[in-house]
């Protein structure tokens, strides 16, 4: 069955994520949100988001206690369209240090790390990290060769397709991930001398560590794209 407009989204409740917001982003964009804990709900969605604020040990729990970890490794094993906001992006990583040592979904290999003393000129920044920052395509996409053999634009056919490069997003974080494999990083983006993974797209998963539905109309495209995607990865299945 073709979808035309309005894809099914589930939008995973457990506990720790600002679920209205990114619901509300959802439907102003056109898809349809269904905020859910439920495994059947997920794995029959046409794409899931898995939001978050708060500590990664405690989320983790979480999931677990929900049984929810297998539905969300089965969903984005599978191609369904994920997306990971903020402490979402972070759980879907290996593992986290963030409170003692704490093992992630793995559905993308690394590690997510604390900011150890960012500075700017002379002054320490303060931790956590808040506010409005740019994303910028990494060095290695700038000069026009992509993170992707034949790819032009690191950006296309991602969320971030219709963002300029050095765009504001918003920001509220102490840790942030490093993918074991570069290639997989979408936007940097820089506090104080660090230069960190703001976003990063591996096969149909995509993550991001600032909460575009907290980013104006710049994240709002984001989330108008995502939608996209979803339409045209279903649709080319149906063909």
């Amino acid at each position: 069955m073709r979808i035309e407009a309005s894809p099914r989204v589930a939008i995973v409740d457990y506990g720790l994520g600002n679920l209205f917001s990114v619901a509300h982003a959802c439907a102003a964009t056109g898809s349809t949100p269904v905020i859910t804990s439920s495994e059947a709900e997920i794995l029959n969605s046409d794409a899931v988001i898995l939001p978050g604020v708060g500590a990664f040990g405690d989320a983790m729990q979480s999931l677990r206690g929900l049984d929810l970890i297998g539905p969300l490794r089965d969903a984005a094993t599978s191609g369904k369209p994920l997306m990971g906001i903020c402490l979402g992006l972070q759980l879907l990583m290996t593992e986290s240090f963030e409170f003692g040592n704490h093992r992630g979904l793995n559905i993308i290999e690394g590690q997510v790390v604390r900011f150890q003393d960012p500075q700017e000129g002379d002054k320490i920044l303060k931790v956590p990290h808040v506010g409005w920052n740019g994303i910028f395509r990494p060095p290695g996409a700038r000069d026009g060769g992509g993170l992707i053999a034949g790819e032009t634009d690191a950006w296309k056919n991602t969320p971030l397709e219709c963002i300029h490069d050095g765009e504001l997003m918003y920001f509220v974080h102490s840790f942030y991930v490093v993918p074991e494999r570069d290639h997989v990083i979408s936007s940097v983006s820089r506090y104080g001398d660090h230069e960190f993974c703001s976003s990063l797209m591996a096969e149909s998963v995509f993550g991001s560590q600032f909460h575009p539905e907290r980013s104006g109309p710049e994240g709002l495209k984001m989330y108008n794209s995502f939608r996209k995607l979803i339409i045209r990865r279903q649709n080319c299945m149906d063909m």
